[in-house]
Parts: structure tokens; C-alpha cells; sequence
């Protein structure tokens, strides 16, 4: 599916609850980096320790740069693109 197609089939309203369930549960390539660092990291441990410390996921995870958002600022984020795109914040008490 092209973005043009995604966009005149799916609403504004419900990409911003795409993107709040990804913010709760993340999924695609940067999950399975991690679940892939989870088993790098427990087969490491299994068999061989590091000096001074035991391995973890993390140390077996590409690093591209990305720094993790406040809550708050992924809300405001999701509010501005929701909007951008026409949607109205149907939330309770909105501002």
C-alpha cells in the first residue's frame, strides 16, 4: 500500500491511535532488535562473562541515533499531525 492509499483510506483520528498504541507497544525492527539483544545477551551470558559485569540486550542493539521522546512531547507531536491532517481532538476536555 503507497502513502497515498493509506491516506485516503485510514482518518486522521485513527493514525493517532496507531501512534499512541506504537508509543505503548512498540512493534516492527526496533522490537525485534530487541528481542534479538535479549538472546545475543543471554547465550553471551551463558557463555562467557564479561569482565566486571554481565552482557545486556542493549550491548548487542544498533544504536542510530534515536533518543527516547518525553510522553508528553509524543502527545503534543500526535495532536500537531493530527491536526495537520484535518482531524478533531475528540478527547475528554480538550484543549
Amino acid at each position: 500500500m503507497t502513502v497515498a492509499e493509506l491516506e485516503e483510506r485510514m482518518t486522521s483520528k485513527e493514525f493517532s491511535e496507531w501512534m499512541a498504541y506504537f508509543a505503548i507497544e512498540p512493534f516492527g525492527e526496533e522490537r525485534a532488535d530487541l528481542r534479538m539483544g535479549i538472546l545475543a545477551s543471554v547465550m553471551a551470558n551463558l557463555w562467557g562473562k564479561r569482565k566486571g559485569r554481565s552482557w545486556r540486550p542493549q550491548d548487542f542493539m544498533p544504536r542510530f541515533g534515536r533518543r527516547d521522546a518525553d510522553p508528553m512531547e509524543l502527545l503534543r507531536r500526535v495532536k500537531a499531525i493530527n491536526q495537520l491532517l484535518g482531524g478533531r481532538d475528540e478527547t475528554h476536555g480538550a484543549r
